[in-house]
């Protein structure tokens, strides 16, 4: 049984990784010199070739990082890693809550700290070279920080609580850890905007005047109650424009990021509000929401069905069984799972997408969300012509020309 979890935990990574590698090649033989005649009037000759540049450089960086991670990891397994990592720690502490802590504190910022070059090499190499950088040193150098300290804060306690349920419960610690999680998700889902994104950005009120007033009109026209509609300076990282809803009820706000009022005129966007308020109309927000809680319940659920099993902790050549050395097995070896899960979550999220577009179209802004989708994939360099298997896998949101056939 031992050979066959270590076989399944090298097997199942570089699987991943292959067909990772497989999409991408698909991805790049859609490519062409020319501008494809059913996008000409979208994007010009000039941008054509900028945004297959730009895919190319990203698809060899995620080429390095990733065979970096890979190779890693089996390093870390083949070894024995984890286990000197978990030996070492019993020197310190015995308490199972503290050596959890302290494994995944050592695991989480050691692959943080390897990564950073790739991340470095993504903004101010890539990123800077196409004109979407505005990051400064210090602030990429703030933001791992800030991260790190929210990993702590946050992150920390929710892993300590999980791994004390588990030792005072045993198998029924399932239960206990989805409440938690489900408690710490609405909680986050309600004041995300209030007290995460200030440590990162700051979000300014939209002053008086007729973008306001023709939201404000909006939200009126459709039902949709809203008061709080913010500013924030995305530019102070990227020029790529955005905007998005966050918050339920009384918390609910709109935040426009600084470069969507300099790339969109006015119409275009309440058009692309009037889309995401299509999402919170039809309820696919608290749909979202429902499906990650259930997702994340029946994850736990398997998981306490193996946790004891000592084959996975001694697949990774640990002497004794561990809860943390459970879950980087498991972990593993739950991936196809969660591709499965994942396929059908992009699936429903690809069809929400075009639900929310039929909405915009049914207020009479189908025309101003399609230039406004235009223009922002035109700027941003996105890849305008996907391998279907490539969408298939990895959008979230339907491809540009499917999306302007429901609009135009």
């Amino acid at each position: 049984m031992n050979d066959l979890v270590y076989i399944l935990i090298i097997v199942i990574p570089v699987a991943g990784y292959l067909t990772e590698r497989y999409l991408s090649y698909l991805n790049m033989k859609m490519w062409s010199p020319e501008v494809p005649e059913k996008l000409k009037g979208i994007i010009d000759n000039l941008k054509y070739r900028d945004s297959q540049l730009y895919h190319k450089d990203n698809d060899r960086l995620s080429l390095y990082s990733s065979t970096f991670n890979l190779a890693l990891l089996i390093i870390m397994i083949v070894a024995g890693g984890f286990a000197f990592i978990d030996n070492s720690l019993k020197n310190i502490s015995n308490h199972p809550v503290v050596l959890s802590l302290i494994f995944f504190g050592i695991i989480g910022l050691a692959s943080d700290i390897l990564n950073i070059p790739f991340s470095w090499y993504d903004n101010f190499v890539i990123e800077k070279k196409y004109g979407f950088n505005r990051m400064t040193l210090r602030t990429f150098i703030t933001d791992h920080i800030k991260s790190w300290m929210l990993a702590v804060l946050i992150g920390a306690p929710v892993l300590a609580l999980i791994t004390w349920f588990y030792y005072r419960t045993g198998r029924s610690f399932w239960l206990y850890a989805w409440g938690l999680i489900t408690l710490f998700t609405v909680f986050i889902n309600f004041f995300y905007s209030s007290l995460i994104v200030p440590l990162f950005n700051k979000q300014t009120p939209l002053e008086e005047g007729t973008l306001r007033k023709k939201i404000e009109d909006f939200a009126m026209k459709t039902g949709f109650r809203l008061k709080d509609i913010y500013v924030m300076d995305g530019s102070k990282r990227s020029t790529k424009a955005n905007a998005y809803f966050s918050g339920f009820g009384s918390k609910k706000r709109i935040v426009l990021f600084d470069t969507l009022l300099k790339e969109l005129d006015e119409d275009e966007i309440v058009a692309v509000l009037a889309h995401e308020t299509g999402h919170y109309k039809k309820r696919h927000i608290l749909q979202s929401m429902a499906a990650s809680v259930i997702i994340t319940g029946f994850m736990l659920f398997l998981f306490s069905l193996v946790v004891d099993n000592p084959h996975l902790s001694q697949a990774l050549g640990a002497e004794t069984p561990s809860f943390h050395m459970g879950l980087i097995v498991f972990g593993i070896l739950y991936s196809p799972v969660s591709l499965v899960i994942g396929l059908l979550g992009n699936l429903i999220s690809r069809r929400n997408e075009f639900s929310a577009d039929r909405f915009a179209r049914e207020h009479e802004c189908g025309s101003h969300l399609a230039s406004a989708l235009k223009k922002l994939s035109v700027s941003n360099l996105s890849n305008l012509v996907p391998h279907p298997a490539y969408v298939y896998f990895h959008y979230s949101h339907p491809p540009l020309l499917e999306r302007l056939k429901y609009l135009e």
